[in-house]
């Protein structure tokens, strides 16, 4: 593990000026924080304009229902020809590309992969409905700004390289409005070591693009969650429970996205464009019976957070995400993957604390709790960054009151998936790409 990472700093082109990398970091941030930002306005307005026109597509009985699913399977297909004909470094999430970036070097065009990222996502999210984040195309954006900014402003390959880590820690701050987190996944994931250098530029990314972001989405946490009591040390064993089933859960999710892959991969020879439509046409089904199920997946991650009631509805949603999510992943569209395992994450957690109740007569609020930790342990489940996991859902709901049960279901749900030798997903998909 040691040996495949390649810290930044390894790639020696002449010695970094801290103060002109800091400056160059506050415009790389304030540049990400923009388009990062117009990305996610676009993809609210595409959210509400497909589910009105589904809406009133049901005015026009079955031919409304084949019309919606033509067009969610033509969005899904046009979203995969441009990742296919004009930047195939843009499919997926973004962030194994940009890991390859800092390890391999610089591959694609910078200028295609920036705008196919923005189109493509905005038509494989916002269009087709496909469960996926919008932190991969921001993460992915955010980096190539930092690159094309350090070549505009002559900085060698060694600088460009930093400021490219750095801007992908600032688009995946505008994806969620979360800064700290933002820094802190560069450090532990990207790079996997602490770097001056990078921590300086990544700090200034993050204050630039939430800055520039904040003014155009809003200061308020993307999450509204009830008032959140402090937790005694006495009621963190539920949430170790928490963790271990959730750690489990996590690791389907994994080997579910790394099987669709394979699947995708064994179909080759159909051409992406309908392997994408066919994704679409699932998408575009759901989305005519249950508008809500589709797309990134933020309403449902809200409505868990906020509710004590738990029927079989909610069974059903989390199956059906936990399904789409892999499914519409290996479409090969520009998308992430961190916005739909929070969804899935907050269900589960909001499923657990139903069951604990019922089992052990636990507080009322104990649903809800499981709901927010829940999304930090899926989370690090999967991805095997815990402190990015729980410094995001803390940014995500604005409270931190809940830090010591997400510390220990995070540490049961690592600790699971290290003993079943699960590899972190980013690394896993490395090797697919």
């Amino acid at each position: 593990m040691a040996e495949e990472r390649k810290i930044v700093h390894a790639k020696q082109a002449g010695p970094r000026n801290p103060f002109v990398l800091g400056l160059l970091s506050l415009l790389v941030g304030a540049v990400a924080g923009l388009v990062g930002a117009f990305f996610r306005l676009g993809l609210r307005q595409l959210d509400v304009w497909r589910t009105v026109c589904i809406g009133k597509a049901h005015g026009w009985g079955w031919g409304g229902a084949v019309l919606v699913i033509a067009a969610m399977a033509l969005f899904a297909a046009i979203a995969a020809w441009l990742v296919r004909t004009i930047a195939p470094e843009s499919t997926g999430s973004g962030i194994p590309y940009v890991e390859s970036q800092l390890r391999e070097g610089w591959i694609g065009n910078p200028f295609h992969i920036v705008w196919v990222k923005l189109v493509g996502g905005w038509m494989a999210i916002g269009g087709a409905g496909l469960a996926l984040g919008r932190e991969g195309p921001t993460v992915q954006i955010g980096a190539v700004i930092g690159y094309i900014l350090g070549g505009l402003f002559r900085r060698g390959e060694e600088e460009r390289h930093v400021l490219l880590a750095a801007g992908a820690g600032a688009g995946l701050a505008t994806a969620f409005n979360a800064p700290i987190a933002g820094a802190v996944f560069v450090l532990e994931e990207l790079v996997g070591a602490f770097d001056v250098p990078i921590s300086i530029a990544t700090l200034g990314t993050s204050v630039g693009a939430i800055g520039v972001a904040r003014l155009l989405l809003g200061h308020s946490p993307d999450f509204l969650v009830p008032s959140l009591d402090q937790m005694n040390v006495g009621r963190v064993w539920p949430h170790i429970v928490l963790g271990v089933v959730v750690g489990l859960a996590g690791i389907a999710y994994s080997r579910a996205i790394l099987a669709m892959m394979a699947l995708q991969t064994r179909l080759n020879k159909i051409p992406v464009e309908f392997r994408a439509a066919a994704v679409g046409v699932v998408a575009g089904l759901l989305g005519w019976f249950a508008p809500s199920l589709i797309g990134g997946g933020d309403g449902l991650t809200q409505q868990a957070l906020t509710s004590n009631v738990v029927s079989i509805a909610i069974v059903v949603i989390f199956l059906i995400r936990f399904l789409l999510g892999p499914l519409s992943y290996s479409a090969e569209t520009p998308g992430g993957l961190f916005a739909p395992m929070l969804t899935i994450g907050s269900q589960g957690g909001l499923l657990l604390g139903w069951l604990w109740i019922r089992l052990f007569h636990g507080d009322a609020h104990l649903p809800q709790e499981f709901a927010v930790v829940g999304m930090a342990a899926f989370f690090t489940a999967v991805v095997r960054a815990p402190v990015t996991g729980i410094i995001l859902v803390i940014e995500l709901v604005g409270s931190s009151a809940l830090l010591l049960p997400m510390l220990a279901a995070a540490f049961a749900a690592m600790t699971v998936a290290t003993m079943v030798r699960q590899p972190p997903i980013y690394e896993s998909l490395r090797v697919v790409r």
